[in-house]
């Protein structure tokens, strides 16, 4: 996201599937959807079959190379089953995001 990643290597990236950003074209195999650790977000093209538990809100891993449009082309994508799918940086984000809305919420929850 940040222009960093080399266009010359293959990596992985994780996160969550952004809810509503899934879009494929009817007769394709081509999709196109957002990935999100919770602080930013990478669109993501894959041109395949995608796992049976791909999904809106569903964590995934995908391998891949940034392509010259800043897009992540994903030779392979995984979904995330339990937590052993999930690269420590992005389950670190992910949790942090969610005791920051659950303290919000309490302390919502305590105001008169």
């Amino acid at each position: 996201v940040e222009g960093k990643a080399p266009l010359d290597r293959t990596f992985r990236v994780g996160g969550l599937v952004v809810e509503g950003s899934i879009q494929r074209q009817p007769g394709e195999l081509e999709v196109r959807f957002a990935l999100t650790d919770l602080d930013s977000e990478l669109v993501v093209v894959h041109n395949g079959i995608l796992p049976d538990l791909f999904r809106e809100g569903q964590g995934i891993i995908a391998t891949g190379r940034m392509n010259s449009d800043g897009e992540f082309a994903a030779e392979k994508v995984l979904a995330k089953h339990d937590e052993n799918y999930m690269p420590p940086e992005v389950a670190d984000s992910l949790a942090k995001h969610a005791a920051a809305k659950k303290a919000a919420l309490e302390a919502e929850a305590l105001q008169p």
